[in-house]
């Protein structure tokens, strides 16, 4: 569904830039038609990065305390805003549309396998580099579609528990890596409410909104309802479903956790809703919410911690 969805938009982006571009000849009198076309895709592009800056703006009402170290100059921000808009047009431009998989096998397996789970209004082309990495460190990885796009985390929980019995049987593993994304780690987290953590060995989680987001009330669908931080003034509380996920985790659960976040997150907001206690919290700054599974530092510390657990995993089967 997302393919078809990101497609279409393409489509109209298209359609607007060549109608902007006809308006430069007709009324302006652009002689050029490659002039005129370049006017156009550059007022397409106005439009998608002044989207990104305005997240950054949304997100910044509800912003968590940022820690000294974490401030940037008004280059670094720019530098921040442009990765972030860079991030977006090659997932919904490229990456989703046109770059979606369900599994790369590696020929010579280093690691535990890998399920990957997208966030929010997304697929599995998200994953497009991360992928890369991981092929080129020898990990074998699933991914999988979260659809309906608009339905309940619930019914992900479901998705995510067939790919993880489907990825062990196909591999001979006994227990996965889950590295998830946004949205993805709630459903990761569901997963572990209703199937146990006998098959994941670690999960990853990559600005997740684990006590919500106040950016959600902009979005719809049920799973955007679920990730809603309610805000009454400078507080806030997780939605219901949030609060009832969080009750029905014990420490053994949120110990398998790894959750990466940024303090300049574009889409979780307060930023530090990502933060999870009892879990391992990997903090980073200077990193918007699409980039975060792009950027070479995000992605080696992935890696890193997949080859860590799988260490930790193979001792405890010979300690057995």
């Amino acid at each position: 569904m997302i393919i078809r969805i990101t497609r279409i938009l393409l489509l109209i982006q298209a359609i607007f830039a060549l109608a902007i571009g006809m308006l430069m000849i007709r009324l302006w009198h652009v002689e050029s038609p490659f002039s005129a076309a370049a006017i156009g895709i550059l007022c397409v592009l106005a439009f998608r990065i002044a989207i990104t800056a305005n997240n950054f703006h949304l997100a910044s009402r509800f912003r968590s305390a940022l820690p000294d170290d974490c401030k940037l100059n008004w280059l670094q921000s720019g530098r921040l805003v442009f990765q972030e808009f860079c991030a977006t047009m090659w997932s919904s431009s490229w990456s989703m549309p046109f770059q979606a998989f369900d599994k790369h096998v590696a020929a010579h397996r280093v690691g535990l396998p890998v399920l990957l789970v997208h966030g929010y209004g997304c697929n599995s082309g998200y994953w497009k580099s991360m992928s890369k990495a991981l092929a080129r460190t020898g990990i074998t990885h699933y991914a999988i579609n979260l659809e309906p796009v608009f339905a309940s985390i619930d019914d992900y929980a479901v998705i995510v528990h067939r790919a993880v019995e489907a990825l062990c049987a196909e591999t001979g593993h006994d227990k996965v890596v889950i590295v998830a994304h946004s949205m993805g780690g709630l459903a990761t987290r569901a997963y572990l409410r209703d199937h146990g953590s006998a098959r994941i060995a670690k999960a990853i989680t990559l600005g997740t909104p684990h006590h919500g987001t106040a950016l959600a009330r902009h979005a719809v669908g049920l799973n955007t309802d679920q990730m809603r931080w309610i805000a009454d003034g400078s507080n806030g509380t997780p939605s219901k479903w949030l609060q009832q996920l969080s009750q029905g985790e014990d420490a053994a659960t949120r110990a398998l956790i790894v959750s990466i976040w940024s303090h300049h997150d574009n889409i979780i907001s307060p930023q530090n809703s990502s933060h999870l206690s009892g879990a391992r919290n990997i903090e980073l700054h200077g990193i918007g919410h699409v980039a975060l599974a792009m950027h070479p530092k995000v992605q080696k510390i992935v890696i890193d911690e997949i080859l860590q657990t799988t260490k930790a995993s193979e001792a405890a089967v010979v300690a057995a």
